[in-house]
């Protein structure tokens, strides 16, 4: 049973999710021709006209079918079709299957790339609308993406995924998720949600084949993508799993750590259990200890001296270490982090919610204040990257562990 402090922090979660991030994207953001409109600025404008990713319809799907599931509602089955059925109908590649990377306004396919990190999140998506729904065609959809990962992808002599193929599945001379990252074969973000979305597939379609490769995939992540010495993620590495980059993403450190222990779960062997669940509280000790601010947030990067690179406060990794700290905190009963957790919230609560506009700011400076264009030109309140992804997961996921 919850105690009164929990169910207290447990309904400012939820009024957070309910009242600022869900009516941001159903209000503001859907597009009446289909779908959803592809960018707001940092004061809420919205260019009609903007280009539309297959990542961020994914985790759209995958927002509304998750607040389906737990909260009900004829209003989040409305959503969680409209973005099912844009989903489907825009980004399916027909002839060669798949899902399209990029596509215009109006449905034209700007980028055909099969980049694996967007078919792990058309199968997380989909299987989460399989588990609100029991839909048989989504399952169908989830498998196949899952298929082609399998036969096109997978490495076969060194394992994991190699980053993107051409339309026809083709090798592809740029696999960059995007022009920040490395032009590596093969990186720790793409593995860690294929991780992530074969866990999800995993609670609708127990398969045995699907079960082995993700008992490998995890091993793998534990034997080449986590650094054992430092207690961090490794980041981009060749083939063979030689890393070209020592730089630690605190965001990802903490997000993965908690992950890690849900796929290892859902997989249900102990001993895989077990050996995750001391990797995961290394992970998010280390980053207790070496990526928060004074004031509970977290950093964003640092290089492989632990000298920061980006000390702003972009507003996914908040999200992500409020659930990696209390996950730390369930394992532990280590009250540091459940106050490492609670700080977090502090700070997003305050600080990050944009309580005009609606949804998170994107990046806040060291003085705590919002980034703007000028300052930023990344910065928004939804874009290619910027959707109710990691704020709406991380409001889901606590509510289900303070009781709510």
């Amino acid at each position: 049973m919850a105690s009164s402090e929990d169910s207290i922090w447990c309904a400012r979660i939820r009024y957070e999710l309910v009242a600022n991030i869900l009516p941001f994207w159903r209000e503001r953001m859907v597009d009446p021709r289909g779908g959803f409109y592809g960018y707001a600025d940092c004061d809420g404008v919205i260019d009609v006209a903007a280009p539309r990713a297959s990542v961020v319809n994914s985790r759209l799907l995958w927002t509304f079918s998750t607040a389906l599931r737990t909260l009900g509602g004829t209003d989040n089955r409305d959503s969680a079709e409209w973005a099912r059925d844009y989903v489907l109908k825009q980004f399916v590649d027909a002839e060669y299957g798949g899902l399209y990377w990029m596509v215009a306004a109006d449905g034209r396919p700007l980028a055909d790339r099969k980049q694996i990190y967007a078919q792990a999140f058309g199968i997380y998506a989909l299987a989460e609308f399989v588990r609100a729904t029991g839909d048989a065609a989504a399952l169908a959809q989830a498998v196949d993406l899952y298929n082609r990962i399998e036969a096109h992808a997978a490495d076969p002599v060194y394992g994991g995924y190699i980053e993107a193929l051409d339309r026809r599945w083709q090798p592809l001379a740029d696999m960059r998720l995007s022009d920040k990252d490395l032009n590596s074969p093969k990186s720790m973000n793409t593995h860690l949600h294929v991780m992530e979305a074969y866990t999800n597939l995993l609670r609708v379609w127990r398969d045995p084949a699907l079960l082995a490769r993700q008992t490998a995939l995890i091993g793998l992540t534990l034997d080449h993508i986590v650094d054992g010495d430092r207690g961090h993620f490794k980041l981009f590495f060749g083939r063979d799993w030689t890393a070209e980059s020592d730089h630690v993403s605190f965001g990802h450190d903490i997000e993965g750590s908690w992950l890690l222990v849900e796929a290892a779960e859902v997989v249900g062997d102990p001993a895989l259990s077990a050996r995750v669940r001391a990797v995961a509280l290394t992970m998010a000790e280390r980053t207790l200890l070496a990526g928060r601010d004074r004031d509970g947030s977290l950093f964003y990067e640092a290089d492989g001296h632990g000298r920061m690179i980006d000390a702003d406060k972009h507003w996914w990794p908040q999200a992500e270490a409020l659930v990696g700290f209390y996950n730390a905190y369930e394992m532990t009963g280590e009250r540091r982090y459940r106050e490492a957790a609670v700080a977090v919230w502090d700070f997003i609560e305050t600080r990050v919610a944009d309580r005009v506009h609606g949804e998170w700011h994107a990046k806040l400076g060291a003085d705590g204040q919002p980034r703007r264009p000028e300052q930023d030109a990344d910065v928004c309140l939804a874009g290619p990257w910027k959707c109710p992804y990691h704020n709406s997961r991380a409001c889901f996921e606590m509510m289900a562990r303070l009781g709510g």
